[in-house]
């Protein structure tokens, strides 16, 4: 029987998941936040793990090279983010896949299989050759490998994903947001609005747009959600260091204008 870890914060997803896996005849185990999630993969013998990216305490580009640097087992990323960028830095950074949600069970599924095959054949046909290989492809990894990382696990400064508008700077996989060289506390969801705004900037990003991205799927017509996000964003940096960054567009949502 197959192991399978589930790094998911979102409870209902997780449960769902967790469920299907289960008929399917997998053993399930899941974390609820990026911690646990490494934790969990670095000690246990999984065949498989399932990583969103979106995730508290420690966000899942960073759980996904931690895991690379001590373990070859599968990865799918399972996430809202949607975009070209995204997803070449997932891949980049050791992803084996890329579901974005919302998801059919069916092809995740079918992913799932996919990998696990892979990952059976490999096996199958290794040697006692191949350990000293898949202690170079490690090394190799660690020094020029998709997690962008040198030799001391330290993330190289090209490969990281930074955004910039209006003095405010936002890096991704450092899960870190600056202005005038301070560093601004953010929420998980908090971080994932500003991300979005600062992605598309001087676009205006309908409340529901935003949902989908911050939060990774649909909420129920409970829009008012990203106002109170937004609300705290202003109180954390327009009030803090005297600027406007978010501004309302009413009626349809938010924006911010290249300054």
């Amino acid at each position: 029987m197959s192991r399978i870890l589930v790094v998911e914060d979102e409870a209902k997803i997780a449960r769902f998941v967790e469920l299907e896996l289960t008929h399917e005849g997998y053993e399930v185990d899941k974390a609820a936040d990026g911690r646990s999630g490494v934790d969990a993969a670095l000690s246990g013998d999984y065949d498989l793990v399932l990583l969103d990216l979106l995730l508290p305490q420690l966000n899942g580009l960073e759980v996904l090279r931690r895991i690379r640097r001590e373990r070859d087992v599968p990865v799918i990323v399972l996430t809202a983010r949607d975009s070209v960028m995204d997803k070449v830095a997932g891949l980049d950074a050791g992803a084996d896949d890329y579901v974005t949600k919302p998801f059919a069970i069916e092809e995740l599924l079918a992913r799932i299989r996919v990998a696990l095959k892979r990952r059976e054949a490999t096996a199958g046909t290794a040697s006692a050759a191949d350990a000293p290989v898949a202690a170079a492809t490690a090394t190799a990894r660690d020094e020029t490998g998709p997690a962008g990382d040198d030799t001391d696990g330290n993330p190289r400064d090209p490969a990281r994903h930074v955004l910039s508008s209006n003095g405010v700077t936002l890096d991704v996989e450092r899960h870190e947001v600056t202005v005038a060289g301070e560093e601004v506390q953010l929420t998980n969801r908090e971080f994932e609005v500003l991300r979005a705004l600062m992605e598309n900037e001087d676009m205006v990003m309908t409340r529901d747009r935003l949902l989908q991205l911050a939060c990774g799927y649909e909420y129920a017509g409970e829009t008012n959600a990203i106002d109170v996000y937004v609300r705290h964003i202003r109180s954390k940096i327009d009030d803090r260091f005297g600027m406007r960054l978010v501004t309302t567009v009413r009626g349809v949502g938010y924006v911010i204008r290249e300054g």
